[in-house]
């Protein structure tokens, strides 16, 4: 399965955040998603999540045989900043999800104390309150909705970034185990966790989705010439706005 993103655009006023953007995501693989501040990787998820509309191009699903627009069940979205019903527990919580959605879980509802092992939650943690959990938590209950749900697409919008190392290794461990099912497509600032994760790198600026050569991240300056390349991006942005608004 491919995601498939075509002459995508998104302007907000007189600025254009995404521009005729085009990219192909391949289902099995992890991608480390970079950008400076304000380069539009969140305007990106929240497009492919169906929470804001492009305003323009087109986002498919293709398969062999098959091709089919990206809708919103097709997506499922780590949010950097859970949103959880506080007043459950995490396992009323994920049991209340899956009776109301069972008729697309089927069976992957029927073992949810084996769900919260592979999250290498105690008992104890399960049922405790959600407001009683760590950012970490929340976030692996998160995780535990879209192995219940198996959207074709996850996006994650810094996921690991307030975990301590233990959670933080156990999530990567996870996101390695599930990848062959899904597109991922992770969104962080910190580059050595995208280059240790992830197995391609992608940069968003100026509107465009730029793959990093795999040649580049065998070489011993790798991350030097990376950050190189975002402070190129950077500047050239800069210097596009000033001829902008000159030509005003």
């Amino acid at each position: 399965m491919k995601l498939v993103l075509q002459n995508v655009r998104k302007t907000f006023g007189e600025k254009h955040v995404l521009s005729d953007l085009n990219f192909q995501f391949e289902k099995g693989k992890i991608y480390g998603l970079l950008g400076r501040n304000g380069a539009g990787k969140t305007t990106l998820f929240n497009c492919l999540g169906g929470e804001i509309q492009t305003d323009s191009g087109t986002m498919e699903l293709i398969n062999e045989s098959t091709s089919r627009h990206l809708e919103i069940d097709d997506v499922g979205y780590v949010y950097s900043l859970p949103m959880l019903p506080e007043f459950l527990t995490g396992y009323e919580f994920v049991r209340f999800f899956i009776d109301v959605n069972v008729d697309v879980i089927e069976g992957r509802g029927n073992d949810i104390d084996g769900l919260f092992d592979m999250m290498h939650m105690t008992l104890e943690d399960r049922h405790k309150l959600i407001k009683q959990y760590s950012h970490g938590m929340k976030n692996k209950v998160q995780m535990m909705l879209f192995l219940l749900m198996k959207p074709a697409v996850i996006l994650l919008d810094e996921p690991l970034t307030s975990f301590d190392v233990i959670v933080a290794s156990e999530m990567k461990q996870l996101l390695r185990d599930i990848k062959k099912d899904h597109i991922l497509i992770f969104s962080t600032h910190i580059l050595q966790l995208a280059t240790d994760l992830c197995d391609e790198l992608v940069i968003l600026n100026h509107g465009s989705l730029t793959r990093i050569s795999p040649d580049i991240l065998t070489q011993p300056d790798f991350e030097a010439q990376i950050i190189e390349l975002l402070r190129h991006e950077g500047e050239e942005g800069s210097q596009k706005e000033n001829s902008d608004a000159g030509n005003l």
